[in-house]
């Protein structure tokens, strides 16, 4: 079958499913529930067969919602707008101003070159510079940055391998390596990847609470941690040994390509001064908040000063060579927002449109109680829900994933007397972690690109790592989570 007849067959799936749902109405809802039923079925189908780009089908309620009379366009609209949404376009912003002025790449090479070059050295040099960016940068921006530099440090091995130690080991803990910490360092804050962002928004537009950007970090921090000293553990001595020494021919690669980057220039400082002073406002807003009467700061204010300074500091003086009229050029200009993810931004106002309908429409409620009388609770409940998301993520996109079940597991937990984040989070944190299979995450699919995966080796590895995230989010979760953040 083309992709083109496919592509056809996954359009018409959606209406089907959608008309069946309005006509038949298996639930035996109301006529207006069914009228939102039917929207929903038609836009989470066309988002697992990906019939239609993501960011197209959100925008689907704009015209339905108003076209069936399920909501008014006014109303609709708004949901583009929800204030976290400003917050992932200020982080969005942060991280086009580094990698822009190439700090990311000054970030990652140092990290590797204080790691060592032995070949164990380098793995975990790359694990960590990758996770630590992928805390501030989209992962999958943090892989398309990372995978030409590993690239190139395979090249430097190839060249000067001596023998010993298996090279096509450690050509393969490489890529993986940079996939699966991008992911895992993404869930480290709420910026760090769209499920974040997305479950956090629509959260707080349902309980009125906002979670803390703080909070977050004190109980993900440590776990991305954890989950990415288990990927070295796991890729280099358990399943993958290279057994190769340090290299010199590395080490003077990594090293040459720090000197071609030359001294930090006056706009990489300044992005740098700039994106400290966000983290440290994000780390510390709840003391500022205590301590003055004057003003109160908020995670998405926060996001937005941050992106605002970019556009109002200079760039400072130019290279020599440039011409001289780029010399007030400020760090960040408009025209480089054109490589921002503006889609992402539509996907969260599309699926918050559409959890606020299922919501009103009695739907996620009559489908929390449906569940509750086959769910106990406890820390057994919390396991069946990190299991199912992490597997669903393998072949479900991790941002549909969480529109969709975002209101399910607020509501279960509703329903038996939880509180919603020890069930939200989990699986949020879960839809992140795929690692079994290339179409997971965009990461393990770039990476599976390199040619240097097999997919079984894929497989392999994945498997033993979503095991391993399972148990470390069920166990984090369930003790830690009640401590560190608010309940309803």
């Amino acid at each position: 079958m083309s992709k083109h007849q496919t592509r056809l067959l996954s359009l018409f799936s959606g209406i089907g499913i959608a008309l069946l749902l309005y006509f038949l109405n298996p639930f035996q809802v109301s006529e207006s529930a069914a009228r939102v039923l039917a929207v929903a079925g038609l836009m989470i189908t066309w988002w697992v067969t990906e019939a239609m780009p993501m960011p197209v089908v959100a925008l689907l309620p704009l015209v339905l919602f108003p076209l069936f009379g399920i909501n008014t366009i006014k109303s609709t609209a708004a949901s583009y707008g929800n204030e976290v949404i400003f917050l992932f376009m200020g982080g969005f912003m942060l991280g086009l101003a580094i990698e822009k002025w190439n700090l990311h790449r000054r970030i990652a090479l140092n990290i590797v070159a204080r790691t060592g070059t032995s070949g164990d050295r380098i793995i975990l040099g790359f694990i960590l510079a990758t996770g630590l960016l992928s805390m501030w940068l989209s992962n999958t921006a943090t892989t398309m940055m990372m995978f030409p530099i590993a690239l190139s440090v395979i090249h430097v091995m190839k060249e000067n391998q001596d023998g010993r130690g298996n090279y096509a080991h450690f050509n393969l803990c490489l890529m993986l390596a940079i996939a699966y910490s991008s992911n895992f360092g993404g869930i480290a804050t709420i910026i760090g990847t769209p499920p974040n962002v997305q479950f956090v928004g629509y959260f707080e537009k349902k309980y009125n609470i906002s979670i803390d950007f703080m909070e977050w970090m004190m109980l993900c921090t440590p776990l991305a941690l954890l989950l990415m000293l288990a990927l070295y553990v796991v890729s280099t001595k358990v399943l993958f040994p290279n057994r190769i020494r340090s290299s010199v021919a590395a080490a003077q690669h990594i090293h040459s390509e720090i000197k071609l980057l030359g001294k930090p220039g006056p706009a990489e400082k300044r992005v740098l001064v700039i994106f400290i002073c966000t983290a440290l406002l994000w780390i510390f807003r709840q003391p500022i908040n205590n301590i003055q009467p004057y003003f109160k700061l908020d995670d998405n204010m926060i996001a937005i000063i941050g992106a605002l300074a970019l556009f109002i500091c200079p760039a400072g003086q130019p290279p020599r060579g440039e011409k001289s009229q780029h010399k007030y050029e400020n760090v960040l200009e408009w025209e480089d927002t054109g490589k921002m993810a503006w889609g992402i931004l539509l996907l969260f106002g599309g699926g918050i449109a559409l959890a606020d309908s299922l919501e009103k429409a009695g739907l996620i409620q009559q489908l929390g109680s449906w569940l509750g009388q086959y769910a106990g609770g406890g820390l057994l409940l919390v396991l069946a829900v990190v299991v199912i998301s992490i597997f669903i993520s393998e072949v479900m996109s991790n941002v549909a994933q969480v529109i969709v079940f975002s209101p399910v597991v607020c509501s279960l937990a509703d329903t038996i007397g939880m509180n919603p984040l020890l069930l939200g989070i989990p699986m949020t944190l879960a839809a992140s972690c795929a690692s079994m299979l290339p179409m997971g995450t965009p990461p393990n699919a770039i990476v599976f690109a390199s040619g240097q995966i097999k997919l079984k080796q894929m497989l392999k590895a994945g498997l033993i790592m979503n095991l391993v995230a399972i148990v470390l989010i069920t166990l984090f979760c369930w003790f830690l989570l009640p401590l560190l953040m608010k309940a309803t």
